[in-house]
């Protein structure tokens, strides 16, 4: 970084030398001819103030506010000489312009006051005052680059600003998606250590045997969420190479998932239809987590029941529909609402698909999601 930073002070250095090097040629080439257009004898002492204001342009960057001040006061003694108006004013042009690009609104505003002020000084008490017919030129010199200055650095402020706020909007979407993804993962494994918890505590007394098997079952449960957090979370730790032993969530893991659920006592089936292909990996997680995220509603809202897990592949759509046997609203208080649900549909409409949910009379509940795939062909 510290290379880079004096590379680019020593290109600003060499490019502005070059421009102070042009206003110098510019100003000791066209200085006679300027007077010769405007019927003014140039004598010798035209040319130091022009030297001088072209030399401290080479500065411009580095300190504006004395390089204008120098610019200013070579260009000031020049127009006092009864000089005419000429290539020196370019050098005006460029200083005005740097402090007007470079300061502060409020810095500039007074600098460039105090400079008008000091080159219109000349139609008033110089060697030979042009009167008032002489102020305009004069003041277009300052005004007009102090107008340009102040538009770049307010624009150049504006896209800053611009930047910051797209940066901001995507690190809060970033960690929108990181706590939707720990959500659905930690929430998925809660639920069903909680209900084979509760069957081991159930079984314990009274059928050892069985409440192992639900505490093997709760080892199990966590060691893979634990697992699939980790994946999660790696995606996060950027400078942390991710486990390639751990597959990322995906349909690919329904069999898994369909297991962890029976382990916890809700049986779950799942069915295909079409002919499943590679999906891109954003459609394949949020169908995944659809998934997931409607069979943990089942086992934490349903009750007794069942559930159906049914996955189709269509020409340029994936379909998604999960529902169960459990409680509805037909039959009852059902509690499926809040941040599950409106993750699911965040997940799917975030992919350009569509969502729904709601009772499946005459019992149960049922999701149902479309997410378009976008082949290449």
């Amino acid at each position: 970084m510290d290379v880079d930073h004096g590379r680019g002070d020593r290109q600003r250095w060499f490019l502005d030398g070059l421009l102070g090097l042009a206003l110098l040629a510019i100003g000791l080439a066209g200085t006679a001819p300027a007077g010769f257009n405007q019927g003014v004898h140039t004598g010798p002492a035209a040319y130091p103030p022009v030297v001088v204001a072209a030399l401290a342009v080479t500065v411009r960057r580095r300190w504006p506010l004395p390089a204008l001040a120098v610019v200013a006061a070579a260009t000031t003694a020049y127009l006092m000489l009864g000089q005419p108006y000429g290539p020196i004013l370019l050098s005006c042009f460029v200083a005005v312009y740097t402090v007007a690009a470079h300061r502060p609104v409020r810095v500039a505003t007074v600098a460039g006051a105090v400079v008008l002020a000091a080159l219109l000084a000349h139609a008033l008490v110089g060697v030979r005052p042009p009167g008032p017919v002489g102020l305009m030129p004069v003041a277009a010199w300052v005004v007009v680059p102090f107008a340009v200055g102040v538009t770049v650095r307010l624009s150049r402020e504006a896209a800053a600003r611009n930047r910051t706020d797209e940066a901001r909007r995507l690190a809060d979407a970033e960690r929108l998606r990181v706590a939707r993804e720990v959500h659905d993962v930690v929430g998925h494994g809660l639920a069903a250590i909680h209900l084979q918890a509760e069957v081991a505590l159930h079984l314990l007394a009274r059928r050892p045997e069985q409440a192992e098997a639900a505490l093997t079952a709760i080892s199990r449960t966590s060691k893979e969420a634990l697992d699939e957090l980790r994946v999660t979370l790696t995606v996060v730790r950027r400078e942390e190479p991710a486990d390639e032993r751990a597959p990322a969530p995906g349909l690919g893991q329904l069999p898994h998932l369909r297991e962890r659920l029976a382990g916890a006592g809700v049986p779950v089936t799942v069915e295909t239809t079409g002919e499943p292909r590679p999906l891109p990996l954003a459609v394949d997680l949020a169908a995944y987590r659809v998934a997931q995220e409607a069979l943990t509603n089942v086992l934490r809202h349903a009750g007794p029941a069942t559930a159906t897990v049914r996955v189709g592949y269509a020409p340029g759509e994936l379909t998604v529909e999960i529902t169960d046997t459990g409680r509805g609203r037909a039959t009852g208080p059902d509690r499926r609402t809040g941040s599950g649900l409106a993750g699911m549909r965040e997940r799917v409409t975030a992919l350009g698909g569509t969502f729904s949910a709601g009772p499946a009379p005459p019992a149960g509940f049922r999701v149902y999601a479309t997410l378009p795939t976008r082949e290449a062909t």
